[in-house]
């Protein structure tokens, strides 16, 4: 039986009794219905996992010991990649932060660009992040990550180009067909520019190589909006980072 791996906003150590946090209470009590006695893997976004036993399992309180030594497990990407991309409609967006999770991404950059057709601002935008970091955590719970990607405030194009170092800069041209990508490049920071539906447009296009990134073309076919950056962000970790065959 596979032994849930669950994530807490608190402190962790080893031998420690520990009541669950409430959405994490939850989560085991009421939705996985474990009791006492049962066992799971706890982590908290420090880079460890906690292996700990149920001792206490009701409705108003689930109470774990932590066991004497952390798990191994598997590191880090040993790229820190930065996904920006544009807003998308439905759950779409929702998608793109599970898989690009799964695959190692480091921050995740929610952008307002010309083609976005999402508004949000205030509450909505406030609830909106608080439900993309949900989507994070519980691909970190799935996939075995022990840290947590960072998924900054959703912002408008322009001030996120404002903020970039110098680092390897991509950014995704499906209709451009004369590029001069540098194919001898090697990276540790990289950042992946990625369009809404309907894409970036020419001018975001033509603006962000005048600001030094690369182009990227990923074949013939014309991929969808959550399917592009997924498809990047693997041959990205293929070639510089950790997937191979």
């Amino acid at each position: 039986m596979r032994v849930p791996r669950i994530y807490v906003e608190q402190s962790l150590s080893l031998g420690q009794q520990l009541t669950l946090d409430e959405r994490a209470a939850h989560y085991v009590g009421q939705v996985l219905r474990m009791r006492a006695g049962r066992e799971l893997i706890l982590f908290n976004g420090d880079g460890s996992a906690y292996p700990a036993t149920i001792s206490e399992a009701g409705k108003k309180a689930v109470v774990c010991e932590l066991g004497d030594k952390t798990l191994l497990a598997p590191p880090p990407s040993p790229l820190n990649i930065e996904l920006a991309i544009g807003i998308s409609k439905g759950d779409r967006f929702d998608w793109v932060i599970q898989k690009a999770t799964e695959l190692g991404v480091r921050k995740i950059t929610p952008l307002f660009t010309q083609r976005v057709d999402v508004k949000l601002s205030g509450e909505r935008q406030e609830k909106k992040q608080r439900h993309w970091q949900q989507i994070m955590i519980s691909a970190c719970e799935q996939s075995g990550r022990n840290d947590l990607v960072e998924i900054s405030d959703a912002c408008n194009i322009n001030d996120w180009y404002a903020n970039l170092g110098e680092h390897l800069k991509l950014v995704l041209c499906p209709s451009l067909n004369d590029h001069n990508f540098k194919e001898n490049i090697t990276a540790e920071n990289i950042s992946l520019l990625v369009g809404p539906e309907g894409g970036l447009s020419d001018e975001e296009i033509a603006y962000s190589l005048k600001q030094g990134f690369q182009p990227l073309q990923l074949g013939p076919r014309v991929l969808r909006t959550e399917t592009a950056p997924i498809a990047a962000i693997s041959i990205v970790q293929y070639r510089w980072g950790d997937m191979g065959w």
